[in-house]
């Protein structure tokens, strides 16, 4: 219960100052005179990608949803998703087998056990059959749990580059493409790259 109060107390303050670095964008160390203009229209905001981390740490995908990449939002509570299912499912495998092994080893019938009409009971698996699969799915628990926090890890990273790169003075005066052009000499289509920059 008191594990659930921090948690809320939590979530409020980082909803409290997500609501305050929102309405007062000029509050941050730096004053106005420093903020250089890439383009006209978008300020350069040099605490944006530390901004975007902190958002992804405090809460998954939060990050990407300040940089405006609503897309990314389901691809990862996706990843993330399914790793803590995989974590869960495997945990829960490995102390069905726990629980079957002891079972068996105090001399009571264990869920893998089949009892037919005549009280004749057959093993579904042997005792060391229930020791491996113990093993290979706490196995299997351990490697979720590390893609899991690898998930949590790469979503801010993602969030934090992604802001660095939004800030780019990307323009139409250098241009990179592909190019497809006729050969009049040999009346063949060449394909290839062309870069334009305009003075």
């Amino acid at each position: 219960m008191q594990n659930n109060k921090l948690l809320l107390l939590v979530v409020l303050l980082f909803f409290y100052a997500f609501a305050k670095a929102q309405e007062d964008p000029a509050s941050t160390l730096l004053d106005q005179e420093t903020v250089t203009a890439v383009s006209d229209n978008d300020p350069y905001e040099p605490l944006r990608p530390a901004k975007a981390a902190f958002y992804g740490a405090v809460l998954p995908g939060l990050g990407q949803l300040y940089n405006k990449d609503y897309w990314k939002l389901p691809l990862v509570y996706g990843a993330l998703g399914s790793s803590i299912y995989a974590v869960s499912y495997n945990s829960t495998q490995s102390e069905r087998f726990r629980t079957a092994f002891k079972e068996r080893l105090a001399g009571r019938i264990d869920e893998f056990t089949e009892v037919d009409e005549d009280g004749v009971a057959t093993e579904r698996f042997s005792d060391d059959a229930l020791l491996n699969g113990q093993e290979q799915f706490r196995k299997r628990r351990d490697l979720f749990i590390l893609v899991s926090a690898g998930v949590y890890i790469l979503q801010i990273v993602e969030a934090n580059v992604d802001a660095h790169l939004s800030q780019f003075d990307v323009d139409d005066e250098l241009t990179f493409g592909p190019a497809i052009y006729n050969d009049d000499m040999g009346q063949t289509m060449n394909y290839g790259l062309t870069i334009n920059y305009k003075f």
